[in-house]
């Protein structure tokens, strides 16, 4: 996450809506809902919203949130004109809506519903899935059965991972249109100053720490060998995953079974598929969650890494631009993100992320969520259905500034333009790992990252016993987070 981002003409996974240049680079930042309930207990924090704020509500058109801005909207004209003429007696409304980031989108969008005034289809990312999935959204599984062998050619294009991850307690809820992994960004200046080759696609967390070193030791004033984010996506989850532990327990739902063996009865991880992913329990003090924070901890006081804050986007993408950073966690987004900052497909590259105990990846991904109040769900279906034909994904996202879900359009034309020259890096994650996972979002996600956030800082930034006094912290903290609107 995405952010981490959003709809590429559709969105990012985890930059925002296409055509918001850099700023979709922050699509992973803060997803702070922090406990706001479905019923808008606390809406009278947020602006209120009315019919009004929703162009053609009062009519009989399909209106469809995004994040992004009214140009967001009208950069997605192809699209729905392509779905008019396919389906002339469905009327489209596209809404774009403004917000620094997921966290901000979701909250307008909790606050129309507390209006009486909902979406009747909503552009969803990882980070909400599960809020949307428990209280706002429609499950999909009827339709996917009912249209099978129409649904055929997207899910035999589309990785299963992707698909287990907007599923929650059995059902279908969204069909992911972008995503994005965790991968290391190089930038290939600073590792040539240094005398670096592109690591091994096997590299390990010692030969990154080594890595570091040599690119400190070249550059060694004005300059950032590792730079990473207080979020989820690119934050310390990465390395909770390569270190096979999570500051969540993760389980799996059962069910799901209706999807895997009709569409995926093939795939050499079916026995591992279930109804969704479940973060039920916090797991902050385990020895693994301790050891990876002690870890970050060392490389920011060796001045290897800087000491994360929240946010990204822009300055990031500047430093990078810069020569300033030297590897960065990040996702597709990044070939359109540092091409339009001006640097070349020759001037950055990428990298599986280090293994550890395992070389397990984070991901992000987004697709759009028809809600329970939707005015007419067939309707909605048909568009959910037609954005996720090869047709609409080639309209919706025309350039990497987000990966495809379909393994089809991450090719090498895809990325002729930008670069990276080992772009196929981004679908082989899922290929080469299939156990890599979403970033922990339960319905309460908000509090939990904000929990995560606020104990970060201080986890890396003195001794081990402060590892350990924070990860107290963060245990405690994650209990009360977990209670919230369960």
């Amino acid at each position: 996450m995405t952010s981490e981002k959003t709809p590429g003409q559709p969105a990012p996974s985890h930059p925002l809506p296409s055509s918001s240049k850099l700023s979709q680079l922050t699509r992973r930042s803060m997803l702070g809902l922090s406990g706001l309930a479905l019923a808008g207990a606390t809406v009278g924090a947020w602006p209120r919203l009315t019919g009004a704020d929703i162009p053609g509500r009062g009519s009989k058109a399909l209106n469809i949130a995004i994040l992004g801005t009214a140009a967001d909207a009208a950069g997605r004209q192809g699209l729905i004109q392509a779905f008019t003429a396919a389906h002339p007696d469905i009327p489209v409304q596209l809404q774009a809506i403004q917000g620094a980031d997921w966290k901000d989108f979701f909250s307008k969008i909790l606050t129309m519903v507390a209006a009486g005034t909902p979406p009747d289809v909503v552009y969803v990312a990882t980070e909400g899935a599960q809020l949307f999935a428990d209280k706002l959204a429609e499950p999909l599984d009827s339709y996917v059965r009912r249209d099978a062998a129409a649904m055929s050619d997207y899910f035999a294009d589309v990785h299963p991972s992707l698909l287990e991850a907007f599923m929650y307690q059995g059902s279908l809820y969204q069909l992911p249109l972008d995503w994005n992994a965790a991968n290391m960004n190089l930038n290939t200046t600073t590792f040539a100053q240094a005398g670096l080759e592109r690591p091994k696609d096997d590299w390990t967390k010692d030969d990154f720490t080594a890595t570091l070193r040599a690119l400190r030791k070249a550059r060694p004033a004005d300059f950032t060998p590792y730079y990473w984010t207080n979020r989820l996506f690119g934050g310390v989850v990465p390395w909770l995953y390569a270190n096979d532990t999570s500051f969540l327990s993760e389980t799996k739902a059962p069910g799901g079974d209706w999807l895997w063996d009709r569409f995926y009865a093939n795939d050499p991880a079916r026995s591992t598929r279930g109804g969704g992913y479940q973060w039920l329990a916090p797991n902050a003090e385990d020895g693994r969650v301790v050891e990876t924070f002690d870890y970050l901890r060392e490389l920011v006081a060796e001045g290897l890494g800087v000491r994360p804050e929240s946010g990204g986007g822009n300055a990031l993408v500047g430093l990078f631009g810069n020569n300033r950073i030297g590897t960065t966690p990040a996702g597709g987004y990044w070939a359109q993100g540092l091409h339009e900052a001006g640097m070349t497909a020759d001037q950055f590259d990428v990298q599986f992320f280090p293994r550890w105990r395992t070389q397990r990846h984070q991901f992000g991904a987004a697709g759009y969520a028809i809600m329970r109040t939707a005015k007419d769900k067939d309707a909605a279906w048909e568009w959910v259905k037609f954005c996720s034909s090869r047709e609409a994904m080639q309209l919706a996202i025309p350039k990497p500034n987000t990966t495809p879900t379909r393994r089809s359009m991450v090719n090498e034309s895809f990325y002729a333009a930008t670069g990276p020259r080992h772009w196929k890096v981004f679908y082989d994650t899922l290929d080469r790992f299939p156990t890599s996972g979403p970033i922990p979002a339960p319905p309460q996600q908000a509090a939990v990252e904000t929990a995560l956030m606020k104990n970060v800082s201080t986890a890396v930034s003195g001794s081990s016993a402060d590892v350990r006094a924070a990860m107290g912290n963060l245990q405690r903290d994650l209990e009360l987070a977990l209670r919230r609107n369960s």
